[in-house]
């Protein structure tokens, strides 16, 4: 079997991630008026009306105008870098990890990985919903309030 390396694979970013974005700099950088857009919300905003009105669920990361990436990359910078749990059956043998969902190539190609690659993944296991990390260990998964 010939495996082909992750990153021959083209990511896209998903519709749902350029709407968290939006509302992440939305709380962050609020209209100075209620009609102005803050620059990252516009630059992200032109986007997601592209995808809406091509009805297109993913936009390419290498083509996405560098503002809109700019923004999408420092929101994705606020988010969890990656699913593991900490209970990884893949060094088991499984092709798929019971803890995070991940499989074999995805747990150890995972710091070489693009970030649209990562939430590509991310999207994947969330949607199945089976992993261990969001039902029998969810606890572990749980974000850690840091005290500033």
């Amino acid at each position: 079997m010939i495996r082909l390396p992750l990153k021959a694979i083209m990511a896209g970013i998903h519709i749902t991630d350029i709407e968290a974005a939006i509302n992440h700099w939305r709380e962050r950088e609020p209209s100075p008026d209620g009609i102005t857009l803050a620059r990252s919300v516009r630059a992200l905003a032109e986007v997601y009306a592209l995808m809406v009105y091509h009805r297109e669920p993913e936009a390419d990361e290498f083509t996405m105008p560098r503002p809109a990436l700019d923004a999408w990359l420092a929101w994705y910078e606020t988010t969890p870098d990656t699913p593991c749990i900490a209970i990884c059956s893949t060094s088991q043998g499984d092709p798929e990890c019971k803890g995070c969902g991940r499989t074999f190539d995805e747990v150890q190609l995972w710091t070489e990985m693009r970030p649209a690659e990562k939430r590509q993944t991310w999207r994947r296991i969330t949607l199945r919903g089976d992993a261990w990390r969001f039902n029998r260990y969810a606890e572990r998964a749980a974000p850690v309030d840091v005290q500033p």
